[in-house]
């Protein structure tokens, strides 16, 4: 069933909207864009990207702090660009999340669990990945809204493209890890 979001009150909206985004920041893999997506439909613009920034940010607090309490004894993420932020603090630790929150396709879940093994504060995480969503959910709710200003038969189209892409890539990837 789908949920009629504009029906919602406000306040009621941007709370689920935020724990939405808090489950996805937990869970690590999961996309958000089309949270976004959501927001950008029924707020707006830039209440939606607004929104949106705010709801990432409070996502990557909860899985900083969880993760730092309760899985810092059970798993340790591999790779010299995460092990250098798990060594890391004060000012490096917070150029290295920010450089990580902006490239593109750095998961985000391995940003924030790197960073919980790291000696980096929690006020100094916040700063610095909430900065490095910006950019990121600015470009996704600038092309949700214009996505939505096509036709029902461009947006399937696009659909069908990003489809596509997407398994080719994931063909290609599979076929370079069995050489």
């Amino acid at each position: 069933m789908i949920m009629e979001w504009e029906l919602l009150p406000l306040p009621l909206f941007l709370i689920i909207s935020i724990l939405l985004n808090s489950v996805i920041a937990v869970a690590g893999v999961l996309p958000s864009a089309f949270l976004t997506a959501i927001n950008v439909s029924v707020l707006g613009l830039v209440p939606g990207i607004l929104v949106s920034i705010v709801g990432e940010a409070v996502g990557a607090i909860v899985s900083f702090i969880l993760y730092r309490k309760a899985l810092h004894r059970y798993v340790s993420p591999n790779g010299s660009r995460f092990q250098r932020l798990r060594e890391s603090e004060g000012a490096e630790a917070w150029f290295l999340v920010l450089g990580m929150r902006l490239m593109p396709f750095v998961p985000s879940g391995l940003v924030t669990l790197s960073a919980a093994f790291s000696r980096m504060t929690l006020a100094s995480f916040a700063v610095a990945s909430t900065i490095g969503k910006i950019p990121a959910l600015v470009m996704e709710g600038l092309a949700v809204t214009a996505a939505m200003q096509l036709t029902i038969g461009w947006q399937l189209f696009l659909v069908g493209v990003v489809a596509m892409t997407y398994l080719v890539w994931r063909m290609r990837q599979r076929s370079g890890e069995k050489m």
